[in-house]
């Protein structure tokens, strides 16, 4: 019975903690738009060459602005870059993301930090109405604001509903407890075994 009531209240205090983590997103977002009502940073959703390229390309119109790779570091992604002019030292890779939600949770202690606000997202737009979601409660639970660029995609279907529902509670449960669940632990698992072999 004891066990029964504490497994009650901590689902009460997630769901409160939900409530009030929803409620505050919207006011920490006008006025982080109200201070930086244009980008500050640029972050680049790495999966595919075509998001790199297109990132390179549009690097190349805001010089000033750093650009976060999440995951990146690969050579390729280094020679794309060095083509289209960018300067080193203006790209960063984070290599702690395994998937979309760690793109976010991986990245927004380095923006809080160095106090960005409002970032350019760049993805597939197949891609993208997910990581809104999930940008609109990882970032905007620290104030950070999102400018989307999609990049456009050819023979890829939108993602499910149930893909952008998932990323949501772990996103959630990322905002309540500072854990992004078991799917990135797993994640995690599949990369090590795929990296012994």
């Amino acid at each position: 019975m004891k066990r029964l009531k504490r497994h009650r209240f901590r689902i009460l205090l997630i769901g409160l903690g939900a409530f009030i983590i929803c409620s505050y997103i919207p006011v920490r977002l006008a006025f982080a738009r109200h201070q930086a009502p244009t980008p500050q940073a640029i972050l680049v959703l790495q999966g595919n060459t075509d998001r790199i390229d297109f990132a390179a390309q549009f690097s190349r119109t805001h010089p000033t602005l750093p650009i976060w790779i999440s995951p990146g570091g690969s050579p390729l992604i280094q020679t794309i870059f060095r083509r289209a002019g960018t300067p080193a030292p203006q790209i960063h890779f984070d290599f702690c993301a395994v998937d979309t939600v760690t793109n976010f949770t991986c990245n927004v202690d380095n923006f809080t930090s160095q106090n960005i606000q409002h970032v350019y997202l760049i993805t597939s737009d197949y891609h993208m109405r997910r990581s809104l979601v999930i940008a609109a409660i990882v970032f905007g639970s620290q104030g950070i604001v999102v400018t989307p660029i999609s990049v456009s995609s050819e023979g890829f279907p939108p993602e499910s509903p149930f893909r952008i529902m998932r990323d949501f509670f772990r996103s959630m449960f990322w905002a309540v407890t500072g854990r992004t669940g078991p799917v990135g632990r797993i994640m995690q698992l599949r990369d090590f075994f795929r990296s012994m072999f």
